[in-house]
């Protein structure tokens, strides 16, 4: 969530950020984390069945996509998914792998993964464990978003 919510200032229209990790690693809980501090305040889902889930705030589109379901690359374009991507939204992808070689790059790729430790055994295994996450900034927009992350998180001279 903490994530989302420092990316969401230096977004720019028309970026495409893949989200990779496997299952339960945080993807959709950063995407909620984003639309949070953006100002959504509706419910945040993983569109796995529906294959994309809009969500439009301050004029702002951002598209998330889920493709965990495809088989084939090809259901991509047979859905029809490319026309979300032309435009001046926010595409926020969940298993990009399954789109290629159709998907358009990323301006950012945002890797997470559960980070190591010992559960407590009086809580869910999980709910006390941190994520990592890895970011890289593949084009200007991204490298441009990312600046804006590490600058809004460096300490403040007292």
């Amino acid at each position: 969530m903490a994530l989302g919510g420092a990316l969401v200032a230096g977004l720019l229209p028309g970026m495409v950020i893949w989200l990779e990790g496997d299952l339960g690693a945080g993807k959709t809980t950063l995407v909620r984390g984003l639309l949070r501090a953006a100002g959504d305040s509706g419910p945040v889902k993983s569109p796995t069945y529906t294959l994309v889930e809009v969500h439009v705030v301050s004029g702002l589109h951002f598209y998330h996509f889920d493709f965990y379901r495809f088989n084939d690359a090809e259901e991509y374009l047979d859905a029809g998914l490319d026309e979300y991507f032309s435009g001046s939204g926010i595409c926020l992808v969940e298993w990009p792998d399954k789109a290629a070689p159709y998907l358009p790059p990323a301006d950012m790729r945002i890797e997470l993964r559960v980070a190591p430790g010992e559960a407590d055994e009086q809580h869910d295994a999980d709910a006390d464990m941190g994520r990592i996450a890895r970011i890289t900034a593949v084009s200007a927009k991204g490298r441009t978003c990312l600046a804006g992350v590490k600058s809004s998180s460096s300490p403040r001279p007292a």
